[in-house]
């Protein structure tokens, strides 16, 4: 029975359905923010797809850096500081949430969301998480699949660098 379940999750660890496997392999989704820009790009097809603005932490360490891996989507989320319901006017993560496991999380502390604000997009503004314009996220959202790799980062490079760098793209 042990070999049975060895070899099933060996099996499953290397397999290509698997939605936390290895990536990102070029040409797979992969996210980029840069925070010294405050703008997101979506590299997919080995090549970058779009690039938006986006809201970081209020202070360079509130937003981790690192390379993380997207865990968690929800539609119309709900905000739990606030005990406020998605699909409200009052929610302040919009209409979509894409979490991440930054610092050992779960993908329900950190994340790309959306914004009940769209004047603080571009701005050093939150309290860790990436923010867009709903429109973008919205956008965003399908092409973002659970297992797609997110960097984080301080960059000056083009995101066509960085892309190539982490092995985005071919």
């Amino acid at each position: 029975m042990l070999q049975l379940i060895s070899s099933l999750f060996l099996v499953l660890s290397f397999s290509p359905i698997w939605p936390l496997g290895v990536n990102p392999l070029p040409g797979d989704p992969f996210v980029i923010v840069n925070k010294s820009t405050n703008e997101l790009a979506l590299i997919n097809d080995n090549r970058v797809q779009t690039v938006v603005q986006a809201g970081t932490g209020k202070t360079q360490d509130l937003t981790p850096e690192g390379l993380f891996t997207v865990t968690v989507k929800a539609e119309n989320p709900y905000y739990r500081r606030g005990n406020i319901p998605g699909g409200t006017a009052e929610n302040p993560l919009g209409t979509r949430w894409i979490g991440f496991d930054a610092k050992g999380t779960d993908g329900r502390i950190y994340g790309l969301h959306g914004t009940n604000n769209p004047a603080s997009i571009g701005h050093y503004v939150s309290e860790g998480c990436i923010r867009l314009q709903n429109e973008a996220i919205e956008a965003l959202y399908e092409f973002i699949p659970l297992g797609t790799r997110i960097l984080i980062i301080s960059s000056s490079k083009s995101f066509e660098e960085l892309a190539l760098k982490y092995n985005a793209v071919k």
